[in-house]
């Protein structure tokens, strides 16, 4: 029961923190000029990602121990599966795509940018979105999978 609890309560962190991080950053950039707005993301980016790599380990780690322990083992299997690979695009997002993105950030702010570098920061930021939703769509199926675990 306590390992339940705290696989669900991890699933829910992740999950949860996500979808409130989409709806912040679009009241934020709906409110605040987008080179502030970028600054407060940037900011909020590596507890973002720290949530994720430690919810995304206890969750995985825990869908192995319930497809050892029994019941509903094909869709604990399915789950561990899922969110193998929504930790893994999460750690691919934080560690190497982040850091990436941080080093070419400042040219939202400039007036003039150079052109290839602001082409470089587009196609990391929506790398880094796609990344993202990946992770969402993952977990979502993860939960999916947790709820055909638990009522087959």
């Amino acid at each position: 029961m306590v390992a339940l609890f705290i696989y669900l309560l991890a699933l829910v962190c992740w999950l949860g923190g996500m979808i409130s991080f989409v709806f912040f950053t679009a009241m934020l950039f709906s409110r605040l000029p987008v080179a502030d707005a970028g600054k407060v993301v940037s900011a909020i980016f590596p507890t973002y990602y720290i949530t994720g790599y430690v919810a995304g380990a206890i969750t995985f780690v825990l869908a192995i121990y319930f497809a050892i322990g029994g019941r509903g083992r094909g869709w604990w299997i399915c789950s561990a599966v899922l969110l193998a690979g929504a930790l893994a695009l999460t750690v691919y997002a934080g560690a190497v795509v982040r850091p990436k993105v941080e080093a070419v950030r400042a040219v939202t702010e400039e007036a003039a940018p150079d052109p290839a570098r602001k082409a470089e920061f587009d196609a990391l930021h929506r790398l880094s979105v796609q990344l993202n939703g990946a992770v969402m769509l993952l977990d979502l199926l993860a939960v999916l999978s947790t709820a055909a675990a638990l009522t087959s």
